[in-house]
């Protein structure tokens, strides 16, 4: 029997008032309007490709009734000016969601970073994933954001995993639970006793990733460990949160066979679903036994570890069904709004569990006091809000969190520290990810770079990439006093897992030099590179392309500032030559 919600109770605790706000809104509800709350819209500032709908905003709003709404990055004053426009125009207010897993930048693209899962743990101190959350949500707010689709509660096991290579927060079930939970500490410092002001937790991805090395934009997750491991390790961090009283969690396109196959024995390996279409998943055991009484959304529902599972007509209202409560992102609007609508009018989804959904999701809504804001008039939000936006307090915590995080992995040649003297002519080599797609980084880091080594008296020379020409060892030697290279691969969708990508075979940027000159492989984003370079001797985990960071990284390699972060086993990649 699936397990109705209880409003009165963690981690909704409403009042009686607020109840009865939620009841008598539902029973008030045309089937249309009903069926609008269950989606999550993603919107997007002029042209953009991703949308896939000719629709206004003020369509989306008044035509399918949406329940909460997400948006693709923008500038502040824009985003805030959408998401006013998007309340003024709802006749229920919306939940509003950013991914903030490391601070503001995840809401705007002024927003501040603070440090990422791998920061934060490489830092060793609770107080910077604290300052990650606090930040998120103060930066959230001024905009007008009211749900933080963050931290990801996932353990990296597989170093091969890039998903949640810098967003886990470590290789344990305690180290996780220990920086998640002073994360949302930070998230929810300045909610008010009542939410007055609150932001809405949600935390993800249920069942859990970092055992594999896929990627589920692409793929079915596959978490391969048994029911007794899996209880012992995501299910102790889950049932860490739930207890703690976390409001929302979302569901992976992750598959948990073992563990589904003790739940239901009537389960065949062609039965096995992802969490999101699974409901032996989501209402026996996050509902269940874990006793998850909050609301559980789906992650992006346009990803292959979805859209493998069936027709898209029929996955549509399965979620629901299966015990999810909210759709994240329409494909087309008008058809998955007509599926879902369908799916509930064929009887797919019972009224009870309608009901059940809309209950969750009128509930948060009623627990962050959304209604009366909008009656009297201080839902929207204001320019002076922005203020906070990267203010110098804010800033101030990036510093510390970069100071304490950046790790020295190894230094076995004794290359540093390095000095404007002695390593006057430096040779910068610039490895990069994707270009122009979502996770284009434009080579700011190149010139970041450039101009603070420049100005701290360095000649530095840029590599051209793309050829295999590396010229004579005693001429390259006379004219390179010290080779720095740096990695700022980023990407997201493309492939399974991202790794160096040479320009050429056997390119001119492969560490050929090491014994040539002193050098430094420095990384910005990935912690495993080593697997790529296991030849480098002076190896640097930075986690972030930012500008303080890259000033505290020249800081840390020229001896003015120690390096302080510390690592785990995973940066060594299974490798011995790593080590060396």
């Amino acid at each position: 029997m699936p397990k109705l919600v209880d409003l009165k109770a963690k981690p909704y605790n409403l009042s009686d008032k607020q109840v009865d706000w939620v009841n008598e809104t539902i029973a008030g509800m045309t089937d249309e309007e009903k069926i609008g709350q269950l989606f999550t819209n993603l919107f997007f500032f002029g042209d953009d490709a991703f949308s896939g709908n000719d629709f206004t905003n003020k369509e989306i709003i008044e035509k399918f009734h949406i329940g909460a709404a997400r948006y693709h990055g923008n500038s502040k004053e824009d985003i805030q000016d959408l998401l006013n426009d998007l309340q003024s125009m709802s006749k229920i207010p919306l939940l509003v969601a950013a991914n903030c897993d490391s601070g503001g930048n995840g809401a705007c693209s002024e927003g501040t970073y603070i440090a990422s899962g791998a920061q934060a743990e490489a830092a060793g101190d609770p107080l910077v994933s604290y300052h990650a959350g606090l930040v998120s949500a103060r930066e959230e707010k001024a905009l007008g954001v009211n749900v933080n689709f963050d931290p990801c509660v996932d353990i990296l096991y597989n170093w091969r995993n890039t998903i949640v290579n810098t967003r886990a927060y470590g290789t344990d079930a305690e180290t996780v639970i220990k920086y998640t939970n002073a994360y949302l500490d930070g998230l929810t410092a300045e909610n008010g006793e009542n939410m007055e002001d609150g932001v809405i937790q949600c935390i993800k991805h249920f069942p859990g990733d970092g055992t594999e090395e896929r990627d589920q934009h692409l793929v079915l997750g596959v978490n391969e460990l048994s029911p007794e491991e899996w209880r012992a390790s995501f299910g102790k961090v889950y049932q860490n949160h739930i207890d703690r009283g976390v409001e929302m969690i979302m569901a992976g396109h992750i598959a948990v066979p073992a563990l589904q196959k003790e739940l239901n024995p009537a389960l065949e390996d062609k039965d096995i679903m992802p969490a999101t279409l699974a409901e032996e998943l989501i209402q026996d055991e996050l509902k269940g036994e874990l006793g998850f009484n909050g609301l559980v959304i789906t992650d992006a529902t346009h990803m292959l570890g979805m859209t493998s599972a069936m027709r898209r007509e029929d996955y549509v209202p399965k979620a629901i069904a299966a015990g999810c409560d909210m759709f994240l992102f329409f494909n087309n609007i008008e058809e998955d709004f007509g599926f879902m609508l369908k799916g509930y009018q064929n009887g797919v989804i019972t009224e009870e569990r309608l009901t059940d959904a809309l209950r969750r999701i009128l509930g948060l809504k009623a627990k962050l006091h959304l209604p009366e804001k909008q009656a009297n008039g201080t839902l929207l939000r204001t320019r002076e809000d922005l203020k906070v936006i990267g203010c110098e307090e804010h800033l101030q915590w990036r510093a510390e969190a970069a100071d304490k995080g950046i790790s020295l992995i190894k230094d076995t040649q004794n290359n540093l520290p390095i000095n404007p003297v002695d390593h006057k002519r430096i040779r910068l080599y610039m490895l990069e990810g994707e270009k122009g797609g979502i996770t284009d980084n434009g080579s700011k880091a190149q010139q970041l770079f450039v101009d603070e080594l420049t100005k701290r008296g360095y000649e530095v020379t840029v590599n051209e990439r793309g050829s295999r020409v590396k010229g004579p060892t005693l001429k390259y030697r006379d004219e390179v006093d010290f080779a720095l290279e740096v990695a700022d691969i980023v990407g997201y969708g493309a492939q399974n897992n991202y790794r160096i990508q040479w320009s050429t075979a056997m390119a001119n940027e492969v560490p050929w030099f090491v014994w040539e000159v002193p050098h430094a492989f420095v990384s910005l984003n990935f912690t495993t590179h080593l697997h790529d370079a296991t030849m480098v001797k002076t190896f640097v985990n930075a986690y972030h392309n930012n500008a303080e960071t890259i000033k505290q990284v020249i800081d840390k390699l020229e001896g003015k500032t120690d390096f302080k972060g510390g690592h785990n086993d995973l940066v060594w990649t299974d490798k011995w030559q790593a080590k060396l």
